[in-house]
């Protein structure tokens, strides 16, 4: 019954903890802008968020930063068919439901900048 009671108040005590942490987390969150990104998704796309967009030569679409920042932010990195060890930019193959399609946009992501390269339908 001790037993019982401990891991009661101990229940008790870490819900509160957590509440505690999760509106402290969020409120820092908010003041600072930071954004926390542990999976590789998530750190590539925030990397490429924050460099410049270039688009090159070779991009004969319609240059719309909305479309690509939808990509840069909602899009899946596909790391099979991309090439993460190329020198000196890598190139990136990232895939996003837009309006029903689904589209994958090739990007080449360099060290101070980020070089569209093509948008097509999959």
């Amino acid at each position: 019954m001790a037993f019982l009671k401990r891991l009661g108040w101990y229940m008790v005590g870490l819900s509160i903890g957590i509440v505690f942490l999760v509106f402290f987390l969020k409120k820092k969150s908010e003041e600072t802008g930071a954004e926390f990104c542990y999976f590789p998704n998530c750190r590539v796309l925030k990397d490429m968020r924050s460099k410049p967009l270039v688009f090159s030569e070779s991009f004969n679409q319609e240059k719309d930063t909305v479309l690509i920042q939808s990509f840069l932010t909602d899009g899946d990195v596909n790391f099979g068919k991309s090439d993460i060890k190329s020198e000196p930019c890598k190139t990136y193959f990232i895939l996003n439901i837009v309006e029903g399609k689904e589209l994958e946009l090739a990007v080449s992501n360099c060290k101070d900048t980020v070089v569209i390269q093509q948008i097509s339908s999959k």
